[in-house]
């Protein structure tokens, strides 16, 4: 009888230990190592770094909020943009709460003499964290940037040019900025001067 059960038992144990080190170890580290050789940045969280500092990631949106530079998608997550809260609103379209949040943020909008007002500068995406917007929503926000910063709107409107992604093999996905990195260019930018002529 003791036998029979240790013949049976025997050879669950030895698969659940086989999968777990086949599962459980080999399989994550080799993984994790073929995307440390391959693709080492984006492996890596596709950190943004200044010196020694990290100052954001290419895949997560944060609040910007001056004038100077272009902003993002409002954002559910926690408080906002916050990475570790990660949510969309859950708000449908009869919620006054909606309502009111997207009417709010219509009106501080405005108006643009460059576009017309785009609808991913109102509405949350569902993780609340979405780096990009789309670049109707960047050239909405050219004149305001431009002015805040003294720069010619011509060279805003190329840098966000140089800065719109085209879809993933010509047809997968949307055009799009990441507003973090045109952020960081156009930081750069304006440490070159190119200052208007007043």
């Amino acid at each position: 009888m003791l036998n029979d059960l240790t013949s049976a038992v025997r050879p669950a144990l030895v698969l659940t230990l086989l999968f777990a080190l086949l599962l459980g170890l080999a399989y994550p580290a080799a993984l994790t190592g073929i995307g440390q050789l391959a693709f080492p940045h984006e492996a890596n969280g596709s950190l943004i770094r200044e010196g020694s500092r990290v100052i954001g990631s290419e895949l997560l949106a944060q609040r910007f909020e001056s004038a100077r530079y272009f902003h993002p998608r409002p954002s559910a997550a926690g408080a906002g943009y916050e990475a570790n809260n990660s949510y969309g609103s859950n708000l449908g379209p009869t919620s006054q709460a909606l309502h009111d949040r997207v009417k709010a943020d219509v009106e501080k909008l405005g108006t643009s003499p460059d576009a017309s007002r785009p609808a991913d500068l109102v509405t949350t995406s569902a993780s609340g964290l979405d780096p990009h917007i789309s670049p109707e929503a960047a050239l909405f926000q050219i004149s305001r940037v431009a002015q805040a910063r003294g720069i010619e709107i011509g060279a805003v409107r190329r840098l966000v040019a140089d800065h719109v992604e085209t879809p993933l093999f010509g047809f997968l996905g949307e055009p799009r900025v990441n507003v973090l990195l045109l952020n960081r260019a156009l930081d750069t930018l304006d440490r070159k001067g190119a200052r208007t002529a007043a």
